[in-house]
C-alpha cells in the first residue's frame, strides 16, 4: 500500500518538531569556539576536554537514536525521534564538531563530501506500516568551527510527480543517504547522492539525486540532470532518478570508481502487471549511468554488454565504514525490526556486519 494513507496530521506533527532544527540553526550563527589553547598543527581540532565531552553526548544520542528505530510503540518512537533531534543539535553547537564522527550512531547516517565542505545527516522515523518519514540536515565546514546546519524536510509524500522538479531543503525527496559521488562541469561541483527509502508495506525505493549549492549557499536538489538521449526508446530529461522493488528483493544501486559510472540491477515484475512496482525483482542485467558533460547519461542493458569478473560489481559498503557512513542494507534490516519484535518468541535478529 502506497503513501496515500499516511496520517498527514501526524506528519505535520513531525514536521513541527523538526522546526526544532532551524530555530537552533538560526542561533547557532553566533556560536564560536571557546578554547584559545587548541593546537593550530594538531591533526585533531579538539582540546581534550572538548572531546571528552562530544564523546559524553554521543553516548545519550546513541541511546535516542537506537530507539527512534527498536522503539515498540510509536509514542516511543516519536518521543525518542524529538530528543534526539533536540540533543543533536545542542551537541552540533560545540566548537568544531563538524569533525567528531559519531562512530556508535549505527542508525543514523554520516555521509561526508569528498571534499570535507559538508556533511548530510539522514535518518528515519516509523509511525507504522503506511508512514515513514525521511529526516536530515546538512552541516556545513565552517573555518572557524562554528555551526552552519541546514535542516532538510520530508515532503515526498506530497507530489505525484518527484522526477521533474527542483527541490530547496524545505521541500526535499526523503532518503537515507549512502554514498555520495562529487564530479565538476565548467567550474561547478555537482554531489551526487545515492539513497534508499523505506517507501511503503510492500515496496522499497532507491534514489539518485544531484545536489548542488546556490551562490548564497543554499542546498539545491535536482536538475535536468539524468539524460535518455542514448536509449532505444528516447525518454524526458529527468531531474532525478529512482527504482521501485519488492520488499524482500535485495538490489544493488552503486558507484564503480574503477568503471565510473552508477551501476544498478534491471528490474522486471514477477507478474503480469508492470504497473506495480512492488513486484519488480532483479533479472540478472545492469543498467548504468556515467557522467558526460555536466549529466548522468543512461546505459541501457542492451549497450551495457560488457561482464563483470567475480568480485568486480560495487559491493556495498561495510555498515559503518571509516568516515562513519552507513550501509544501506543495514538501514533495510534495522527497519525491520520493529516486525520481528511481533513475534515475542523469537530473538532479535542481528543485522551482518558487512554489505551485500
Amino acid at each position: 500500500m502506497g503513501r496515500g494513507r499516511k496520517n498527514i496530521l501526524f506528519l505535520l506533527v513531525v514536521l513541527g518538531s523538526l522546526c526544532g532544527i532551524r530555530r537552533a540553526a538560526a542561533q547557532s550563527t553566533a556560536v564560536r569556539p571557546v578554547s584559545s589553547t587548541r593546537s593550530v598543527a594538531s591533526a585533531e581540532p579538539f582540546t581534550a576536554a572538548e572531546k571528552k565531552e562530544l564523546q559524553r553526548r554521543e553516548d545519550s544520542l546513541q541511546q535516542f537514536a537506537d530507539k527512534i528505530v527498536n522503539g515498540e510503540t510509536p509514542e516511543q518512537r516519536f518521543r525518542a525521534d524529538s530528543q534526539f533531534v533536540r540533543s543533536l543539535v545542542r551537541t552540533l553547537r560545540l566548537p568544531h564538531s563538524f569533525y567528531y564522527p559519531f562512530d556508535s550512531l549505527e542508525t543514523i547516517s554520516r555521509l561526508y563530501a569528498p571534499d570535507s565542505s559538508f556533511r548530510i545527516l539522514t535518518w528515519q522515523f516509523k509511525k507504522d506500516d503506511f508512514l515513514y518519514l525521511q529526516e536530515g540536515a546538512i552541516q556545513m565546514n565552517q573555518p572557524d568551527g562554528s555551526l552552519k546546519l541546514l535542516p532538510l524536510f520530508d515532503a515526498s509524500m506530497f507530489t505525484a510527480r518527484p522526477l521533474d522538479s527542483i527541490r530547496s531543503r524545505r521541500n526535499w525527496i526523503g532518503a537515507i543517504y549512502y554514498k555520495m559521488i562529487v564530479k565538476t562541469y565548467q567550474g561547478r561541483k555537482y554531489y551526487t547522492l545515492l539513497g534508499f527509502d523505506d517507501f511503503s508495506q510492500t515496496s522499497n525505493k532507491k534514489w539518485m539525486e544531484v545536489l548542488t549549492f546556490s551562490p548564497e549557499g543554499e542546498p539545491q536538489f535536482g536538475g535536468p540532470y539524468f539524460s535518455f538521449l542514448d536509449d532505444s526508446v528516447r525518454k524526458r530529461v529527468q531531474y532525478r532518478f529512482n527504482i521501485e522493488y519488492k520488499k524482500e528483493a535485495l538490489t544493488r544501486f552503486n558507484y564503480d570508481p574503477d568503471m565510473d559510472m552508477v551501476i544498478f540491477d534491471h528490474l522486471v515484475p514477477e507478474g503480469d502487471e508492470p504497473g506495480k512496482k512492488d513486484t519488480y525483482i532483479p533479472d540478472g542485467d545492469f543498467e548504468a549511468f556515467q557522467w558526460k558533460e555536466g549529466r548522468w547519461v543512461h546505459i541501457e542493458k542492451q549497450l551495457f554488454n560488457f561482464k563483470l569478473k567475480d568480485g568486480q560489481f560495487p559491493m556495498e559498503a561495510k555498515m559503518l565504514d571509516d568516515q562513519g557512513n552507513l550501509d544501506e542494507q543495514k538501514l533495510l534490516e534495522q527497519s525491520q525490526k520493529n516486525e520481528q519484535k511481533k513475534d515475542a518468541a523469537k530473538p532479535p535478529v542481528k543485522p551482518p556486519k558487512s554489505g551485500q
